[in-house]
């Protein structure tokens, strides 16, 4: 598969997000390693997850804990997975989710979500999502500490804009390696940041990549989407397949990490990496999710 960078580390071009996996509607758990497993088999060495990626109050990292056994029951060499993690979002079990952002809170969840992995020092951990109540900077602060401590050996920040990246970027002394934010061909909010970290150099992971490309496909969207629909019937491709090559086109930093939860959607999805889109096409698509 493609390779793109995180940090020094060479991950594939397409990861896998674990969270479909874990919450509301999750499958059971022998096709949630089918699925881990349907992943590597296909290339993918970039997992995301999150000690969040559960139900139930008393099942916290159970996403965390999930891939840790696919990963150990591959059969084959796992060395080369990146599982990167997250700490900072917290789910009650009442359905809602919550922040927590204090420093001392972090630095107790990352030693948590190591356990969880069976790692001694986590690949990658980011900052979940900003806290109000806690200064931003409190928080990635701690995550510079654990840095720095070799607690983990790299760091990433999600659901942040332009001002706190570049925050982060300084208070880590220019360590940042990843911004994971939403961003789809429906929600594309997020591309100042997206440009800010082609600028820099930092990783962008978008999370839920394929947003609104299922609502197109069935007709629920409106005909701006049509697109993609267009382009992947020419290439003989799933219109998934086309999302995930037109936002690998837009920058040489982005690193899909569409949501899986079957075999086959992780393979579809794996193949995009070598999906080559013409560039009228990427700037078909470009105007068209605009």
């Amino acid at each position: 598969m493609q390779q793109r960078t995180i940090g020094g580390r060479a991950v594939s071009a397409i990861g896998l997000g674990g969270m479909p996996m874990s919450i509301e509607g999750r499958p059971d758990r022998d096709r949630s390693i089918a699925t881990i497993h349907a992943a590597v088999d296909a290339g993918v060495t970039l997992i995301d997850t999150a000690d969040a990626y559960h139900l139930h109050a008393d099942e916290v990292g159970h996403n965390e804990e999930l891939i840790a056994e696919a990963l150990r029951s591959y059969g084959g060499d796992t060395s080369g997975v990146l599982v990167a993690t997250k700490g900072g979002h917290l789910r009650p079990g009442d359905g809602s989710w919550t922040k927590d952002g204090r420093p001392e809170y972090l630095k107790e969840a990352v030693k948590a979500s190591a356990k969880r992995l069976g790692v001694e020092a986590i690949g990658l951990y980011q900052f979940h999502r900003p806290d109000p109540n806690v200064p931003y900077g409190d928080s990635v602060g701690a995550i510079r500490d654990l840095l720095d401590d070799g607690v983990i050996e790299m760091a990433g920040i999600s659901n942040a804009n332009p001002d706190q990246i570049r925050q982060a970027q300084d208070i880590l002394g220019g360590r940042l390696v990843s911004v994971q934010n939403q961003f789809s061909p429906r929600f594309r909010s997020s591309q100042p940041e997206l440009e800010l970290c082609a600028e820099l150099g930092i990783a962008f992971l978008p999370w839920s990549p394929l947003g609104g490309i299922s609502l197109a496909r069935s007709g629920e969207l409106g005909a701006e989407y049509s697109a993609f629909l267009e382009v992947a019937e020419a290439h003989g491709v799933s219109p998934f397949q086309v999302t995930l090559a037109w936002e690998l086109a837009l920058a040489p930093v982005v690193v899909p990490i569409p949501g899986s939860s079957r075999p086959a959607s992780i393979t579809d999805s794996a193949a995009a990496a070598e999906l080559q889109l013409t560039d009228d096409e990427v700037a078909r698509l470009s105007a068209d999710a605009a």
